[in-house]
């Protein structure tokens, strides 16, 4: 009769190796990423297109100062948003077919520690917009102005660009800490079914400390990019947000050795 197995007998936990890159990598990130939409592209504009469509019915359904914490906590909520969009680029690299059908079920690969980690961005969003909304209130207590009379008021009221000053410090606080713990960690969790969300959280968080003028210039592309796209009235979304997605799962591969 077989002994039971000895806890000291259990290979111990390897973390996964992250890899120092080049600030040419985002990039080709961002190269990848063309090619994977180009090869895929009905996969990656439904997912874009869903993104989009999210996104405007939020603002036709919200107005003043949520909206205005909803179009800003987009960023934070996009990596999960993303996640069919990894499939495609990992199914594609497999040498797979890139159809949308088998990437709607992707978080089928690690249900527990993709759904936690989901709702820990939902979590995070919601703190957003509380703390969004109560600042808004304490700069515009009479009503939040439209986007041409807050330019004018940049022109004319020191007390506005307080606001653009406080706002944009909290948000970009708040948007550095998912980015910190969320730039490889969803790729990482949908390709490594027994990885839990907070040893991917620890490796992301290695990946931005050891690269982060690359990360850095990677998390400013993924705003320029998605601010581009809201700038368009939505539309651009439809191709930006894919770009992005994709380009996460490059950036995955190339942060973090293989398993």
């Amino acid at each position: 009769m077989n002994e039971p197995q000895r806890f000291y007998d259990t290979p111990p936990f390897v973390w996964p190796q992250v890899r120092r890159i080049g600030m040419d990598a985002p990039w080709r990130w961002l190269r990848a990423g063309l090619a994977d939409l180009r090869a895929a592209p009905a996969a990656s504009l439904f997912y874009g297109a869903v993104m989009a469509l999210m996104g405007y019915l939020l603002r036709r359904h919200y107005d003043d100062a949520v909206e205005l914490a909803f179009v800003t906590g987009f960023l934070l909520v996009g990596p999960f948003l993303a996640i069919g969009l990894y499939d495609v680029s990992r199914r594609r690299e497999r040498g797979e077919a890139p159809r949308l059908a088998p990437t709607l079920g992707a978080w089928r690969a690690n249900p527990p520690a993709i759904g936690f980690f989901a709702l820990a961005l939902m979590l995070t969003l919601a703190v957003w917009i509380r703390v969004s909304v109560v600042m808004v209130a304490l700069f515009f207590p009479d009503r939040v102005p439209s986007a041409a009379d807050f330019i004018a008021q940049l022109a004319r009221s020191p007390e506005a660009w307080f606001f653009v000053l406080a706002y944009g410090a909290a948000g970009s606080g708040l948007a550095l800490l998912v980015f910190a713990t969320s730039a490889v960690s969803l790729p990482m969790l949908l390709d490594r079914g027994n990885m839990d969300v907070i040893s991917a959280m620890i490796v992301s968080f290695n990946v931005l400390r050891l690269n982060f003028a690359p990360m850095l210039l990677w998390a400013a592309m993924i705003v320029a990019l998605t601010g581009l796209g809201f700038a368009s009235w939505y539309l651009g979304l439809v191709v930006t947000l894919p770009l992005i997605g994709h380009g996460a799962w490059h950036a995955y591969r190339e942060a973090v050795e293989a398993a």
